[in-house]
């Protein structure tokens, strides 16, 4: 009886290449996922603060328009007009429409 004799097939030149470029453009692709996905959270940090900026600032703002409402309030001009010694002349107001 004939023995049978097994054959090892061996890659080629081509393959072997084709199998380390697969493996190098996956590392690749794992480590450039980690560093955007990095990025992205750095980003979203920053677009978080400024938010919270814009909102701290549209509340100062929105107190500095109380107290200039208040400042202009009619009774308000009445105490410095009597401070000042001067009169109140209801003819002389003119009435501004915005």
């Amino acid at each position: 009886m004939k023995k049978k004799t097994v054959k090892k097939t061996r890659a080629t030149k081509e393959a072997k290449m084709l199998y380390v470029t697969t493996f190098l453009c996956l590392i690749s692709t794992m480590v450039l996922k980690i560093f955007c996905g990095a990025s992205i959270g750095h980003l979203s940090m920053n677009v978080e603060k400024l938010k919270y900026d814009i909102s701290e600032q549209e509340k100062k703002v929105e107190s500095l328009n109380m107290q200039v409402n208040e400042l202009t309030s009619f009774t308000e001009v009445q105490d410095v007009v009597k401070n000042m010694g001067l009169s109140y002349n209801n003819q002389n107001v003119i009435m501004i429409n915005e």
